[in-house]
């Protein structure tokens, strides 16, 4: 098995998460926040994605899913184009408010073919190189890439956990 190939099991784990989550629920489900404070479920999706979207956009050095296909216009968040959900306050959280789950799933869709894209291309030696120089030690494409699964992986489990609260 090649390194590529972990990554894309990995990161289609993070689809079939995402779908098993949204199947079926309300668009009422989709924004409960459990304790009236926490993330909706159709924040941590939405965030979830968008994360995948910016930081494989930016180490493909393409463009990302949300402006490029018109994600952006589709949701019409009240939020910059560029957010991805980091750092937002409880009112913030709020203010992500889908029309519906497909939306969401159809858009993680989008983001997730746009990754298997890039995945497939890599060779190992790729993985060892420098993406992001601002952390000490400087941030490679493995690191990075295994960063975001990472992070996915919990909000969609977070996601799961709120979804079994409803």
């Amino acid at each position: 098995m090649h390194s590529h190939d972990v990554l894309i099991d990995g990161y289609n784990r993070i689809k079939e998460e995402v779908h098993a989550v949204l199947d079926g629920l309300s668009v009422d489900a989709l924004h409960a926040r459990p304790g009236g404070e926490a993330n909706s479920i159709a924040w941590l999706i939405w965030h979830l994605t968008r994360v995948q979207d910016d930081h494989l956009a930016d180490v493909a050095g393409i463009e990302q899913v949300w402006l490029a296909q018109g994600w952006a216009e589709r949701f019409d968040l009240p939020l910059a184009e560029t957010d991805t959900g980091y750092g937002h306050t409880s009112k913030q959280v709020g203010q992500v408010r889908v029309a519906s789950g497909e939306l969401l799933a159809d858009y993680y869709d989008a983001v997730h073919e746009q990754t298997l894209g890039h995945l497939a291309g890599l060779k190992a030696a790729d993985l060892d190189r420098i993406v992001d120089e601002r952390w000490d030690p400087p941030v490679t494409l493995g690191v990075r890439l295994v960063s975001v699964l990472s992070d996915d992986l919990q909000h969609v489990g977070q996601a799961a956990y709120a979804r079994g609260l409803i």
